[in-house]
């Protein structure tokens, strides 16, 4: 099977460099960006603007080696992880996910809040946080993830993850 994703905007955030940024919107809570769609895609926008919160669907660009084991910014034993149970950039395909807020929709430019991406990164889709499709109501669990919120919150990424030059 082959298939393409297209990029159809890209998000402009404040953050030009991998290292020192949030590694979850949860760190970013009061960080706005932008997301410059092309205007091609223009009328996909209408009616968004009456959802609270976006899932965006993005590439992450600056991965160039994925990595099936790694040492995710929140395991507090340093275990290395398989990648699929964690959140890091390093997957196969090198797609991230975020829950962000939304603030505005103004004909291709759409504001948001809560934003852990890089500048410049390729948008794939964006699609609204319905709480009765998208909200666990029963137990859930994360793992071996052991952080707390206020942890995960004040984390920051380092150069694991970078390239090196």
């Amino acid at each position: 099977m082959h298939f393409t994703l297209k990029q159809i905007a890209t998000i402009r955030s404040p953050f030009c460099d991998l290292i020192n940024m949030p590694v979850q919107p949860k760190g970013a809570k009061e960080v706005y960006a932008t997301i410059e769609f092309k205007e091609e895609y223009e009328e996909g926008l209408k009616d968004l603007d009456g959802f609270s919160h976006v899932y965006l669907i993005y590439h992450f660009h600056k991965v160039r080696e994925p990595k099936l084991s790694v040492v995710p910014f929140n395991d507090k034993t340093n275990t290395p992880r398989g990648v699929f149970s964690t959140r890091t950039p390093m997957h196969p395909n090198g797609m991230g996910l975020s829950v962000v807020e939304l603030v505005s929709v103004n004909k291709n430019i759409v504001t948001i809040r809560g934003v852990d991406i890089l500048d410049g990164t390729p948008l794939l889709d964006i699609k609204p946080y319905i709480e009765n499709f998208d909200k666990v109501e029963t137990d859930a669990r994360s793992g071996w993830m052991q952080a707390s919120l206020d942890e995960v919150s004040k984390k920051r990424s380092d150069d694991r993850f970078v390239e090196s030059q």
